[in-house]
């Protein structure tokens, strides 16, 4: 019989991006949970916008992950949602133009996004959360987004805190 050695813990993941502008200095956060584990990831950049910071945050919390896992990703943004489950095949199939023909804005990370996406083995389950809404885990993962801000602003650069 061909036993599954110790699974790994599901991850539940929240996400948030900020920004002060939009272009401005931005941050991105993210909270990881699993098996009674948490781990809480951050950065900035100076120049950058909040959509930016949102994708960022996703990139960074799935490439945290050292093997393939079930992981549920809780984000509050629509944009990054709708992006990397139901626009990214069009832009793809397209060159990654909008149905529209133009460029797709962002197109460094959602290809980032993508090849982390496919290359993890990992099985994801998207949530939508409303943000500013109480969510303990939205809460927190905001909290750091900013933090990525302050961090931004004190040290013009954009190293990721783990």
């Amino acid at each position: 019989m061909n036993e599954v050695p110790n699974p790994p813990a599901p991850v539940v993941i929240y996400t948030d991006g900020a920004c002060k502008g939009n272009p401005g200095p931005g941050g991105w956060g993210a909270l990881l949970n699993s098996g009674g584990t948490c781990k809480e990831i951050f950065g900035g950049e100076l120049g950058t916008t909040n959509n930016r910071m949102e994708i960022m945050a996703v990139i960074e919390a799935l490439s945290a992950l050292k093997r393939p896992c079930q992981v549920t990703v809780h984000l509050d943004s629509e944009y990054v949602l709708k992006g990397i489950t139901e626009w990214i095949h069009g832009w793809k199939a397209r060159g990654w133009r909008t149905a529209a023909k133009a460029p797709v804005k962002n197109v460094d990370l959602w290809q980032r996004l993508d090849a982390v996406v496919s290359a993890g083995g990992h099985h994801i389950d998207w949530r939508w959360v409303r943000g500013h809404a109480g969510d303990p885990g939205n809460e927190r993962a905001d909290a750091l987004a900013n933090k990525g801000v302050e961090m931004a602003l004190a040290n013009g650069r954009a190293d990721p805190q783990r």
